[in-house]
């Protein structure tokens, strides 16, 4: 044990490389544990008479080897003793490491510490101000109610501390004060208000904790200091930054009116006729009363449906009047809801995810719907940090997307699963593409989730399952899809997927228990295999409520297992139980005896729970004289039609929690949790926020900080700042108009670095544009009676204070400059509107790359001129790259075998206004695009008056679709009639594509729908081709149906003419007389289409439909099924 005795004194500086040769020779030392802790004990007593030595050095190097232990997590607490002696040190390095001792074991050590308190004292007076404030948290670590009066004192003197980092510290110790001695609270609200007036952004973070902690609804502490906490909030440090966000989103809802109203309830037009008489602008209640539109006081009809315009009885005129006034007036944002929305915007790209996902939260609550979306991007870049960040995002995405699905539907390929991602963030994964499911994607996500079944993690394919279960309720046109493929589920090696399978099955029959007693039969035989409790239950309670629908199969599967009764687990005994007794009311002659004997195994069965259901079950099926009333109605008891389960998100009541807190974490109310108020209906008087300007006697601040204003002031051109406050106003002028919700549609924000998103047709932009110039020349060359008061109140005060006022000023006068700006150049815009339009559908918009724009977002980066489409571009093209035939060389598009001479109604004479248009599908290649399905208008003009200008207007078309219009028609003569050509890229959906189709003097509405069949294009193939694709195409993406018809109408002739009839398909050459097959391809992505029909025995057909586009798979099926059973 030599080398155990090398003492730090006598190598001051090489202490390290004594503490590892201390280590490492106690664990080679024979004498094993002796020797480990005679050297703790050793080096304890070393660092003690370290801390005793006269040397300042020896001192310094024991704080540090101390500090070093606290660190590592070591308990050093038996050297309080020593180091509190070091408090009154002049050393001022020593003194900073002993306060950092102080406050990690002055709560421990409170008598001890309680001895050094004048000490301290007088360090709150030292003239460094390090020293100050660590001295200051101290006092507050020492939680001895008797020194409440003397932190009190210290906190009061630190609130008005010169430095900024002493009031920060005063802020931290009003936290601990009021935990401390709760009665002290009148007494720390005025410390707090005053030091909420502070202008530091290093105090800023702080008293707002402190504000949250003592006083949280002392909401009006904050209105003097709202615009300025707006103001500092990008320099705050960043948690400091997530404490004020989350307050002031809480401020905001008292404060403000929705601004979603503008979404939710019908903004009044005035008086007389409309601006815009398109039906684009029109609400819902002017469509369903047409008659009313071009009266010219159809808002007074609307008002009537709406709400009850009789005058009360008692009220004035002048009150009525009051009323009208309010409900007709439109929403406007207030400045101070704009001014909190624009300034956390660039916080979105902090580098700290509880910053982003702060600010996140404060647009999904309070920020208005068609701005929300520019929050997606950022979440989603926070998917790449750690697990821990990505539980909690997730989380919040997941209930997010419950509510808005188009927020988060561009960036479906990032919740893809991961095979590194752990089990957790599988899980909240899968939910989040179930909530984004929808007919468009369906198909791709069946196929991630093919795969993810597959995988090796058990609770992971558990979980796939019952998506695939959601999705089949959620989405009707794949439930046969889903259902198939959970069946084959069935046969599957493992246990695990077997059992979720049966339990989500049986969730599913429930639904339609009608159609499926194959399924049953063939989960009937499985069950001897099957050995999961849950599973064996759920199949013995579909027998038991189907057993009249298979009468040859219940009696036999209640008698095996009858037989394994005792050894079954209590759930499945209860199952049994109740399939006896259901047996027992339908079918008693076979099952009687079988049931008695069941009863008499649960008579005496070891759970009550058993036994008792027994009694139960015998007393009510069992007549004798005991029996009451009950039996007569045992079996509509038993066999009464139970309601479908109900398969909802685990996330769709987390949404009255505020995202981001650990209230909506843990889905429960956390202690401390702060509930977001209601909107008001009436905003409160925004008055309150305004700031008297008064002298106010000069503080100290940290060099420079004057000189930093002026500078952040002009850091941005004077256009750029005009630029951003001319749109935020338009902003918020245009939000109950426009529809720039559903196209994702950003606000542009230059100095934010983000990049802003195509607005499609709205044209929102180039007005914008063009009211720049406006702005600027008239803020500069007039003012307002309001910007003249400000100024003279401005020239009163210093320096700091006017840069902040006048950047209070300017945001509130934007919505003002702006609307007065557009008035005026309103005549020039309307000459160039149209140029400027065209050039923006040829000229796609350059952006800026931001921290936002990451690799793999290509969707939002890029600029679209046309609407966004339902199917993202990169998911389009991620559906063409899944298609499966390879073979592209042997399978060809051909020519229609049948081109069906059926028209449809495009618009009718009387609508039209003798305008009548028809339109039919030609079964050709398009011209316009090879994507685009052919569509041929024929207009006639049945009126005795020549019809100017016919042409396409405005277009409303669902995400992701396209259309090719015909050229303008110059006129129309009475009784004539025209064919023009259209293509329209319908997505390979059903969707209906509206527009306008227009004359010289009106604009009619119209829809064109295609049938399924037309979005096919046929395909030439050999026999040999098309089973290997159907081969690959089996499993999820293979729908089947039985046709039961007279055997005249399965001759291959009449097969052929119906279904070429129905949909645009190709013939297939067979070498089998019972079996036709048919094939296609859809217009938009390509994929193939296998039609099947299998002549069966006597007069059955089996129809089998593969295709990797299940959703129009379905529907085809659909259509087909009643064409080819009819006569």
């Amino acid at each position: 044990m030599s080398s155990n005795s090398f003492a730090y004194n006598e190598q001051s500086g090489g202490g390290e490389a004594t503490e590892l040769g201390q280590e490492a020779t106690s664990t080679i030392s024979p004498s094993g544990a002796f020797g480990l802790f005679s050297s703790d004990m050793k080096k304890n007593e070393d660092l003690k008479q370290m801390l005793e030595s006269n040397k300042d050095s020896a001192k310094l190097d024991a704080m540090k080897r101390i500090v070093g232990m606290i660190a590592k997590g070591k308990n050093a607490s038996e050297l309080f003793p020593a180091v509190v002696k070091n408090v009154a040190s002049k050393n001022i390095e020593i003194k900073k490491l002993v306060y950092v001792y102080l406050v990690r074991y002055a709560e421990e050590q409170q008598d001890l510490a309680l001895l050094s308190i004048s000490t301290f004292q007088r360090a709150l007076k030292d003239p460094n101000q390090l020293i100050r404030a660590s001295a200051l948290r101290v006092l507050s670590s020492i939680r001895v109610p008797i020194i409440v009066p003397i932190m009190m004192l210290a906190i009061k003197e630190a609130s008005a501390d010169l430095s900024p980092y002493v009031r920060k510290n005063a802020a931290h110790a009003i936290q601990k004060l009021y935990s401390l001695d709760p009665e002290q609270k009148e007494m720390l609200i005025e410390i707090i208000e005053k030091l909420l007036k502070d202008k530091s952004t290093l105090v800023a973070g702080s008293v707002v904790m402190a504000f949250e902690e003592v006083c949280p609804d002392r909401i009006d502490l904050i209105h003097k200091n709202y615009r300025k906490l707006c103001n500092l909030l990008v320099d705050v440090e960043e948690w400091g930054q997530v404490v004020i966000i989350h307050m002031l989103t809480r401020y905001a809802r008292t404060q403000f009116v929705s601004p979603w109203r503008e979404v939710d309830s019908l903004p009044a037009e005035p008086q007389g006729k409309p601006k815009n008489t398109g039906m684009g602008s029109l609400s819902l209640l002017q469509r369903i009363f047409p008659i009313y539109i071009s009266s010219r006081n159809y808002v007074s009809f609307l008002g009537d449906v709406l709400e009850d315009n009789e005058k009360d009885f008692y009220d004035s005129d002048e009150e009525q009047k009051e009323k009208a006034d309010k409900r007709k007036r439109p929403y406007a944002m207030d400045p101070d809801h704009r001014l909190l929305i624009r300034n956390t915007k660039p916080l979105l790209q902090s580098r700290n995810a509880a910053v982003v996902m702060a600010v996140a939260q404060l647009y999904w609550h309070i920020a208005p719907k068609s701005e929300a979306g520019i929050i997606s991007k950022s979440l989603v870049r926070l998917l790449r940090s750690s697990r821990e960040v990505q539980y909690i995002v997730l989380q919040n995405i997941a209930t997010m997307s419950i509510q808005r699905k188009g927020m988060f539907e561009p960036y479906l390929k990032s919740f893809y699963v991961r095979s590194t991602d752990p089990t957790m963030i599988k899980i909240l994964k899968l939910e989040i593409l179930t909530n984004l499911a929808n007919e468009a994607n369906i198909s791709t996500l069946l196929r991630e989730f093919q795969t993810y079944v597959k995988s090796q993690d058990k609770q992971f394919a558990a979980a796939t399952i019952q998506t695939i279960g959601r999705c089949a309720t959620s989405i009707t046109e794949v439930s046969d899809t889903c259902l198939n493929g959970l069946v084959c589920l069935l046969s599957n090696r493992d246990e695990i997927v077997v059992a979720e399978s049966v339990v989500v099955i049986k969730k599913l029959l429930q639904m339609q228990p009608m159609q499926h007693g194959e399924i049953i039969k063939h989960m009937a035989k499985l069950l001897d295999s099957i050995t999961v409790p849950v599973a064996r239950a759920s199949i013995l309670w579909l027998i038991g409520e189907n057993c009249e629908r298979v009468p040859k199969i219940a009696p036999d599967v209640l008698r095996k297992t009858a037989k394994s009764f005792t050894s079954e687990d209590d759930l499945v005994k209860l199952q049994i139980l109740n399939l006896g007794a259901k047996l027992y009311l339908t079918n008693s002659k076979q099952t009687k005896l079988l049931t008695q004997y069941i009863l008499n195994l649960g008579k005496y069965d070891q759970n009550y729970d058993i036994r008792d259901r027994t009694r139960f079950i015998r007393q009510l099926i069992v007549p004798n004289e005991k029996s009451g009333a009950l039996s007569k109605y045992a079996k509509k008891i038993f066999l009464a039609q139970k309601p479908a389960p109900l398969l909802e998100s685990p996330f769709k009541d987390r949404d009255h929690f505020q995202l981001g807190t650990l209230s909506h974490t843990l889905n429960t109310k956390a202690t401390g949790y702060l509930e977001l108020s209601n909107w008001p209906e009436v905003a409160p008087d925004p008055s309150v926020r305004n700031v008297e300007v008064i002298e106010l006697a000069k503080e100290w601040t940290p060099a420079g900080k004057a000189k930093k204003e002026n500078p952040d002031k002009k850091f941005y051109s004077e256009s750029e700042e005009e630029e951003d406050s001319s749109e935020s106003s338009s902003d918020s002028e245009s939000e109950s108009g426009s529809e720039s919700g559903e196209d994702g549609e950003d606000e542009e924000d230059d100095h934010s670095g983000d990049s802003a998103e195509d607005s499609g047709e709205s044209g929102s932009e180039p007005e914008a544009g063009k009211g720049r110039a406006a702005t600027r020349s008239r803020a500069r060359g007039r003012g307002d009676s309001k910007d003249v008061d400000k100024e003279k109140e401005n020239s009163k005060t210093s320096e700091s204070s006017s840069g902040e006022s006048s950047s209070i000023e300017e945001s509130s006068s934007d919505s003002e400059s702006e609307s007065e700006s557009e008035s005026e150049s309103e005549s020039r815009k309307v000459t160039k509107e149209k140029k400027k339009k065209t050039k923006q559908e040829r000229n796609p918009l350059t952006k800026d790359v931001s921290l936002l724009d990451l690799d793999d977002f290509n969707l939002v980066s890029t600029p679209v001129a046309l609407p966004t489409p339902a199917l993202s571009p990169s998911l389009i093209a991620d559906l063409e790259g899944l298609n499966l035939s390879a073979t592209s060389s042997v399978i060809s598009v051909s020519t229609p075998v049948f081109v069906p001479g059926k028209t449809h109604v495009l618009l009718h004479r009387m609508s039209g206004k003798g305008l009548a248009a028809h339109y039919f599908f030609p079964r050709q290649p398009c011209i316009f695009g090879d994507k685009m399905v052919s569509v041929q208008i024929t207009l006639n003009n049945t009126t005795d008056q020549k019809i100017e200008n016919i042409h396409v207007g405005g277009k409303k078309l669902p995400m992701g679709m396209q259309m090719h219009v015909f050229n303008p028609i110059e006129s129309l003569e009475p009784a004539g009639s025209i064919t023009v050509s259209m293509g329209i890229d319908f997505c390979d959906s059903t969707q209906t594509a509206s527009f306008q189709l227009c004359t010289k003097d009106d604009c009619f509405s119209v829809n064109i729908q295609p049938p399924v069949g037309e979005l096919l294009l046929p395909v030439a193939m050999s026999e040999k081709d098309f089973k290997k694709e159907q081969g690959m195409l089996s499993g999820m993406n293979e729908t089947s149906t039985m046709i039961i018809a007279a055997p005249q109408n399965f001759a291959s002739s009449v097969i052929l003419q119906k279904i070429v009839n129905v949909a645009n398909v190709g013939v297939v050459p067979s070498g089998q007389d019972n079996i036709h097959r048919f094939a296609a391809k859809t217009v938009h992505s390509g994929s193939l289409m296998l039609v099947t029909v299998e002549l069966k025995e006597g007069s059955t057909a089996q129809l089998i439909i593969n295709t990797e586009k299940t959703v129009i798979g379905s529907v085809l099926l659909r259509e087909l099924k009643p064409v080819l059973s009819q006569g």
